[in-house]
C-alpha cells in the first residue's frame, strides 16, 4: 500500500500551505486562506501552487473536493479551478 502525508508547513496569521509528499507520489502544494469562520466552518481561498490555479470555497468539504479533484486527476475539472490573476 503506498501511503501520502499531508503536513502543514505554515499557518497562523499566514496563508495554511499544506504539501503532499510521499513515496511515489508526485508533489501537491496548495496555500489555504481563511477569510472567514461562519457556520462552523470555514470560508476562504485556496491556490493549486503547481498549476497557479485558485478557487474561492465556502466549506471545509467544497476545499477538501478541490484538493481531491487536483490530486486524483491532476487537471482542474468540475470544482472550476481558474487560472491565478
Amino acid at each position: 500500500m503506498n501511503e501520502t502525508a499531508f503536513k502543514v508547513v505554515q499557518g497562523g496569521p499566514k496563508p495554511m500551505m499544506v504539501v503532499r509528499d510521499g513515496p511515489g507520489a508526485s508533489r501537491c502544494t496548495f496555500e489555504i486562506s481563511v477569510k472567514f469562520q461562519q457556520n462552523s466552518s470555514w470560508q476562504g481561498q485556496i491556490l493549486w501552487a503547481e498549476k497557479n490555479m485558485k478557487q474561492n470555497f465556502r466549506s471545509v468539504l467544497e476545499m477538501l473536493r478541490l484538493m481531491d479533484e487536483a490530486l486524483t486527476d491532476g487537471a482542474p475539472k468540475s470544482c472550476g479551478w481558474e487560472d491565478k490573476e
